[in-house]
């Protein structure tokens, strides 16, 4: 990346008090601030972003202090600013140590909240239809089964002290059936204006606080569904910040299409049992959503051909149809009796009516998306994606206000993919402080057999055995399928001394904390785990890679964005995503300026593959590279008797 921004000698005086503004906050953190020229170079382009009305992309490494970087500029301009995360654990920084440190450090006040989705959000109207007994919920099975009663008790007595609503507040987590008993999600609420609690709802108490704050923190997904409704969702702003920018475009692609589920005919059914009489109609109902998963099991995990036909299309009438019928039924319903009854019996307009929108929509699917099937055998989903972000962020984010986008690992050719135009925004790297030639070495295993050959797998296990044992165990081994991780982990679990987590052990927070505190264990994981993870320390010198990270050829979106890409399908759809990920899995081994390492990529291509290996290279942190497993032996051992 270049920096094609004013020199320091050109830049404004509010540019001037950003950089010795973040200075000053820098020193107050506890134990003092350290020097990042990185994080002052940032926070000098975001300021200049703001003051400009460009668009900015930022690539931060891994120690930069972006959080801050961003932060500073977007207070001191006054602006409503918006931060989108792509992380709970980000969020979490932000809310509960960034904003309170810097509402103490600065010299000027303003107020932050944090707005999650309306599912997060115990619903006071639930709670108070719940002592009637209509709890009941209709399970898959088509059989009527009550929300664990205990479970229920728990959270009505706690929606009575909570002072946010906050599902995060629980100190248990309930089960998916208790918490929909007392929640609803965007297309069962019909709005604090038709809802008997709507004046006391936590959702819009929590909308109206972030109305009201100069800077609000939401999750990407969030940030997605906002985009999609025209800003239907969150406060007007003049600034957002999305942070770990690399998700942006499967987010988006995520948020703006559309998802047709047995469940959603469940929930409606549930609803309409409490405010219609008529049991042969709820029934049928939950056997429409029935009747589409048993058509759309067969098929998870592909791409429908359009338009669709055959028993899906035929099941998706017949879901039309009966749907039309719980409509009609439900405006049957006199809305001025009870309060309960009327608060009912708007959900179920709401549900049925976002549900018939959706089916019409699969019914005559536009050229513009792709049909598939997501989920799993047991719970699948009709799924319509968006092929392509770049004209929904056009008109719902890079026309409407300034963005910076910033991650540890940009994506190459990131503002094509999403439509900013060339002349639009400024592309920024700061490069990290950490000394990577130094204290990290980049291995690549040329002597394996290719990731295809049939040997290739025990040869594997032989290599990340040998590593293992130099390192001690402190090793995260990443994989790029649950069938390779299982497979190293039968082998190689009986066979080394140390404890063998594997990501189907615990929880995820348990599970890193359980490799974090037994400093010789080794963690193997699949995706999840390739971003996200900080474990500094000693209980992580070696990360391994068991082969390059390219998408699934059959991947029902990234296929017909290849078809679209045509000869570029693979220089434009697959190298970057290979090259991103492969970057964030190589970044989870320093973490801090003590950190030493090694990051072994078992797939040869890597120094083999003439034609695209640079620019996975290029990805990669800055590391001092090497073919020859006695060298990786020897750093290792260092590391280990040190």
């Amino acid at each position: 990346m270049v920096d094609p921004s004013p020199t320091a000698a050109d830049d404004s005086p509010s540019v001037g008090r950003v950089v010795s503004t973040l200075a000053g906050v820098v020193d107050g953190l506890p134990g003092g601030g350290e020097d990042r020229p990185g994080q002052a170079e940032m926070a000098a382009a975001v300021a200049r972003s703001i003051e400009s009305n460009r668009h900015l992309v930022v690539q931060a490494g891994t120690g930069t202090g972006k959080s801050l970087a961003y932060l500073v500029p977007a207070l001191m301009s006054g602006a409503k600013v918006v931060v989108a995360t792509a992380t709970k654990g980000l969020q979490d920084q932000l809310a509960g140590q960034d904003l309170p440190f810097l509402a103490a450090r600065l010299d000027r006040s303003f107020r932050f909240s944090v707005l999650k989705g309306r599912s997060n959000y115990v619903c006071l109207q639930r709670v108070s239809e719940v002592g009637s007994g209509d709890e009941t919920q209709l399970g898959l099975d088509g059989l009527a089964e009550r929300a664990p009663a205990e479970e229920i008790a728990q959270l009505v007595e706690w929606a009575t002290d909570t002072p946010t609503g906050d599902r995060a507040e629980l100190d248990f987590e309930p089960s998916p059936r208790a918490w929909s008993a007392v929640s609803v999600g965007p297309r069962e609420c019909p709005g604090a204006s038709k809802c008997p609690s709507g004046d006391d709802c936590f959702t819009e108490a929590a909308r109206r606080a972030a109305a009201d704050a100069d800077v609000v923190v939401v999750n990407l997904h969030l940030y997605g569904l906002d985009v999609a409704t025209s800003g239907m969702i969150l406060p007007e702003h003049d600034v957002v910040v999305i942070d770990e920018a690399h998700q942006l475009e499967e987010t988006i692609s995520a948020t703006t299409g559309v998802e047709i589920s047995a469940g959603r005919f469940q929930n409606l059914a549930r609803t309409t049992r409490a405010i219609v009489a008529d049991d042969t109609l709820v029934a049928t109902v939950d056997a429409a959503g029935l009747a589409l998963a048993d058509e759309l099991a067969a098929s998870v995990g592909q791409r429908l051909d359009l338009p669709l036909e055959g028993p899906i299309a035929d099941a998706l009438v017949s879901a039309r149809e009966v749907t039309s019928r719980v409509l009609e039924a439900a405006r049957k319903v006199p809305s001025e009796g009870p309060a309960e009854v009327g608060a009912r019996r708007e959900r179920v307009l709401q549900a049925a009516g976002t549900l018939i929108d959706d089916l019409d929509q699969a019914l005559e699917v536009p050229e513009t998306h792709v049909a598939w099937v997501s989920g799993s055998p047991d719970f699948p989903a009709l799924s319509l994606t968006p092929i392509d972000v770049a004209e929904v962020l056009s008109e719902g984010l890079w026309s409407q206000r300034t963005a910076v986008l910033t991650s540890a690992t940009i994506p190459p050719r990131i503002g094509a993919a999403l439509g900013l135009e060339p002349d639009s925004f400024d592309e920024l790297d700061v490069g990290s402080p950490f000394d990577y030639p130094t204290n990290a070495l980049l291995y690549c295993a040329v002597d394996l057999p290719d990731p295809r050959s049939p040997d290739h797998e025990a040869a594997l296990h032989r290599e990340l055995e040998r590593l293992i044992v130099a390192a001690g165990g402190r090793t995260l081994a990443l994989f790029t399928s649950w069938r390779a991780m299982d497979a190293a982990a039968r082998a190689l679990g009986p066979r080394l001394p140390w404890q063998v987590l594997t990501q189907r052990d615990l929880p995820k927070p348990a599970l890193v904390e359980a490799f974090r505190s037994d400093e010789e264990s080794c963690l193997f994981a699949t995706m999840g785990f390739w971003q996200g993870i900080d474990v500094p320390g000693r209980a992580l010198s070696l990360v391994t890679i068991d082969r390059l990270p390219f998408p699934r050829p059959d991947d029902p979106v990234l296929s017909a964005r290849r078809e679209r890409a045509r000869g570029d399908a693979f220089r434009l759809i697959d190298l970057p995503r290979a090259a991103t990920l492969l970057a964030q899995g190589a970044g989870r081994l320093i973490r801090s300026t003590e950190d030493r390492g090694v990051v072994a990529v078992l797939d040869k291509r890597l120094a083999s593959a003439a034609s695209y290996r640079w620019e996975l290279i290029n990805a990669l942190p800055p590391m001092r590279r090497t073919k020859d497993i006695a060298e990786v032996e020897a750093f290792l051992k260092n590391l280990r008797d040190g």
